[in-house]
């Protein structure tokens, strides 16, 4: 966060200096283009209207004292003389004769033009502007005006002025500075609250939090962090929470295999008592090849980076095969499975895939009905899309389990054993199937009366 503070504090130095460096060159672009323009143009406006006195001929002394009368009350300093060599005696600085009225500028003058100059004069210690018009007669030059103003410095047009301002800026400058401060205080507070959070999440300590202080971006930034932090918590409980169940699901079986085998190789059950601990022990041996399927299943389905094949297929074909596949189980139990299906739906979809959700589903419905009694396999189309529809009459969900069935290793009756109501990861993976599918799964059901499960699939749009 200091590297940040610093780089906002070098670009706001980087643009006091380049304001500095503006200023300074608009003030001097002030200064020629207003201040001596300015008084160059009103220097020729009087000369031009004392020029207008002469009427041709000798320069009379009445000319001259009229120009020397107007003097008296000008700001600017006018003379005129008969003899431009004359004016060495009416201004109090050595004035250069050749210089000041060369070849070229006597050409301009006898052409009826104003000569304009401007020079510095040690007199004054600074620059003097002079304005020279011609008093011109039948192309002779008769005399001249001659009019000359020191130019004030630029620290000398507002002295009082130019120290205010100076201590106006400095005292803004300061004000601004410590607003700066205070905003970068105020922005950095939170960033360095995060930064801490950061390193206490990459820690380990998930729980931790920012408060939010503000409705800006930074106010979204450390909302958006906590509601990473508590995905990543609730993620991270659900991994501890999910390798738990793992564990506790698999020693089950472990134990029982590792305790009946060592009693068969240590000799302590013989006969029936064997054949039945081995025949645990191909019961427990499948239940964990199962689960490790299921779990290796679940973890696939997981990952977005590992899609399936999609094809189109004949829903109709499909179930019935899935139906076939477990019309001997269904029969043990003297069950009935009633399929009603349009032929015509064919949705887009990985027909193993499909055929895992139906005989999960399927399977279910026979676990959980009693003998001899029915469950009915339906397809239609509702709103543009495949309904396949489950339903049985065994003993039910409760209401307040309902919501959580879905989920891993989640068992409606607690009592039951593992043996008896399978690993609890059928149904995590048939939502993550139909979901895969862009489909939509949803359970109904009703304790002690039976349970209906819908699946929602998109039909294949026609080519």
């Amino acid at each position: 966060m200091r590297k940040l503070s610093i780089k906002i504090w070098s670009l706001i130095i980087i643009f006091l200096t380049i304001t500095v460096i503006f200023m300074s060159f608009f003030t001097n672009f002030l200064y020629d283009q207003l201040y001596v323009k300015d008084s160059e143009q009103s220097m020729i406006e009087i000369g031009e209207r004392l020029q207008s006195i002469y009427k041709g001929g000798k320069v009379t002394d009445e000319m001259v004292e009229k120009v020397e009368d107007y003097n008296m009350y000008s700001i600017f300093n006018v003379f005129a003389v008969r003899n431009p060599r004359e004016l060495s005696a009416c201004v109090p600085f050595d004035i250069d004769y050749n210089t000041l009225i060369g070849p070229d500028e006597r050409r301009l003058l006898l052409k009826g033009e104003t000569v304009t100059k401007i020079g510095y004069e040690e007199r004054f210690e600074r620059e003097i502007i002079s304005v020279i018009l011609p008093l011109t007669d039948q192309n002779r030059l008769e005399g001249i005006i001659y009019l000359y103003y020191p130019l004030a410095r630029i620290t000398e047009l507002a002295n009082s002025e130019v120290m205010l301002l100076i201590g106006s800026v400095v005292l803004f400058s300061l004000v601004i500075a410590y607003f700066v401060h205070k905003g970068l205080c105020h922005i950095m507070r939170p960033l360095n609250e995060l930064q801490t959070a950061v390193e206490k999440m990459s820690a380990g300590n998930y729980g931790t939090r920012v408060q939010v202080s503000s409705n800006d971006e930074i106010g979204n930034l450390t909302e958006a962090f906590n509601k990473m932090a508590a995905a990543i918590q609730k993620e991270d409980e659900e991994k501890k929470t999910f390798l738990a169940t793992v564990s506790h699901e698999l020693r089950t079986p472990i134990s029982y295999v590792k305790g009946y085998s060592e009693a068969i190789k240590n000799r302590f059950i013989d006969g029936k008592e064997k054949d039945e601990a081995i025949q645990l022990i191909y019961r427990e041996a499948n239940r964990m090849e199962r689960l490790t399927n299921e779990l290796l299943q679940l973890a696939r389905s997981n990952k977005e980076n590992e899609p399936f094949e999609m094809y189109p297929i004949v829903l109709s074909e499909t179930i019935r095969e899935s139906v076939n596949l477990l019309r001997n189980q269904a029969e043990q139990k003297g069950i009935q499975i009633e399929i009603i299906v349009d032929e015509s739906i064919i949705v887009l979809g990985n027909e193993e895939k499909l055929k895992q959700v139906m005989i999960n589903l399927i399977e279910n419905a026979i676990h959980y009905s009693s003998e001899k009694a029915s469950i009915c396999v339906l397809t239609k189309i509702i709103e543009g899309n495949a309904l396949i529809k489950i339903t049985d009459n065994g003993i039910g969900i409760p209401e307040e389990d309902l919501p959580h069935i879905t989920e891993p290793f989640y068992r409606v009756n607690k009592a039951r054993s593992r043996a008896d109501g399978g690993s609890g990861l059928g149904l995590s993976i048939v939502e993550d199937i139909v979901k895969q599918h862009n489909g939509k799964l949803v359970i109904q059901s009703i304790l002690g009366t039976g349970t209906t499960v819908m699946i929602e699939l998109p039909i294949m749009e026609e080519l």
